[in-house]
């Protein structure tokens, strides 16, 4: 089954134990708007590709680590478009979550989605225990404090920012999580891994500040300059447009040259360079004229 199919029914697997009867059905609905179709899922995809790579001998503890992980992507997509933060109309081409189904149901459905993220580990095979603790300590490690997406959400509200722990905690701690998980699910120990996670997350940085410097909301499906609305650190303010891809294209080569030995070594090679050339902007016309 390719990967992409296998985290798909094994998110909405996940899906479906959260919407159970009796369940609310607003709230039902609004977990699946936050959820599907979904976007590139990214994170997931690295996952199940580092867990390939180092031989992928539970495939069902993959399959769980995939889910949880994409579960606590979403949940942090929606509590970042609440007006409390970037107050976004849009997100993934379609209304966000608080303008298509109220606030109060966008507070839980983030809250549901970090939920059913550790219920799904939790609901790995008791044989795999050893496997399922490590995955809930990484995923848990790079979700909140002091390092994790709540960290780096909380550095904005803070008078002086630590821009290395800033971007580390906000954008690079999923990606760290997505490689480490991808190694505990095979059995592997994830330290050797937390730099290619680093790596890419840095790398989709760099490219995320140049979509939202460069591009319109018609191209992304969401808001654009939001950093600059927000006062917040943009790489392309500080560097450069030209500067900054410049740099987004030696941190995606520092990524693949980072990549621990492991029988599946060349494939995840393959795989990590397809996704730079996701994750590189396509500039149109109007916007390449700017680098």
């Amino acid at each position: 089954m390719p990967a992409s199919q296998r985290i798909d029914t094994a998110i909405r697997a996940a899906l479906a134990t959260a919407s159970a009867e009796p369940a609310p059905g607003r709230l039902v609905a609004a977990l699946d708007h936050a959820v599907l179709p979904g976007g590139a899922r990214i994170r997931p995809t690295i996952l199940m590709a580092v867990a390939q790579a180092c031989g992928d001998d539970r495939p069902a503890v993959t399959d769980a680590a995939a889910a949880a992980l994409e579960l606590v992507h979403c949940a942090s997509l929606v509590h970042d478009d609440l007006p409390c933060f970037d107050d976004a109309d849009l997100r993934r081409g379609k209304p966000s979550v608080h303008r298509a189904h109220s606030e109060p149901l966008a507070v839980l459905t983030g809250d549901s989605l970090i939920l059913l993220a550790f219920d799904t580990l939790g609901r790995i095979d008791r044989g795999d225990a050893a496997r399922a603790l490590d995955l809930v300590r990484c995923l848990s490690a790079h979700s909140g404090m002091p390092g994790g997406i709540c960290a780096g959400q909380g550095w904005e509200s803070e008078a002086q920012i630590d821009l290395r722990a800033y971007h580390r905690a906000k954008t690079a701690a999923l990606f760290m999580a997505a490689t480490e998980m991808g190694a505990i699910s095979a059995g592997q120990e994830p330290d050797a891994w937390t730099d290619l996670g680093a790596l890419i997350g840095e790398a989709f940085q760099v490219a995320d500040d140049l979509r939202d410097a460069l591009l319109q909301e018609e191209d992304l499906g969401k808001p654009v300059q939001q950093d600059d609305l927000h006062g917040r650190p943009n790489v392309v303010a500080e560097l450069g447009a030209e500067a900054a891809l410049a740099r987004l294209k030696d941190i995606l080569a520092g990524a693949i040259a980072s990549i621990p030995s492991c029988p599946g070594e060349a494939a995840l090679a393959q795989m990590v360079r397809a996704q730079a050339r996701q994750i590189v902007p396509d500039l149109p016309a109007r916007a390449r004229s700017a680098v």
